[in-house]
Parts: C-alpha cells; structure tokens; sequence
C-alpha cells in the first residue's frame, strides 16, 4: 500500500480505530526487533518503515486530540 493511501484509511479511522493500529504497528516492530536480535531478519528494511509508520499515526492522534 502506498503511503498516500495508508495515510487515507488512517484519517478515515476514529481514536480508537487508531490506537488500534499503533498496538498493532507496536507489536509489529517488537517482533522486527527481536527478529534481528535472533539473526532472522531477512528484511531488515521493514523496521524503519514501521517506525515511520508510528509516527504517522501518532501524529494523526494528537492532531485529533486538539
């Protein structure tokens, strides 16, 4: 998915449906993390793009916070 359209059905969602998808991105990057630990990562490029990923919804939270 592009990021234009991931950013997209990001907005659509409500606080929860995001907080959701930030559970979910941070359960995604710990798995990534231990991954590497264990010398398994194949795809080590996939990490900074969850991070990216969390901060985008992050972002869009606190936007909606205010």
């Amino acid at each position: 998915m592009k990021t234009t359209e991931y950013l997209k059905s990001l907005r659509s969602k409500d606080g929860a449906g995001l907080k959701s998808e930030l559970e979910a991105l941070r359960r995604e990057q710990f798995n990534l993390r231990i991954q590497g630990a264990m010398g398994q990562a194949a795809q080590t490029h996939l990490a900074a793009g969850v991070r990216k990923k969390i901060a985008q919804v992050k972002t869009l939270i606190n936007q909606q916070a205010k």
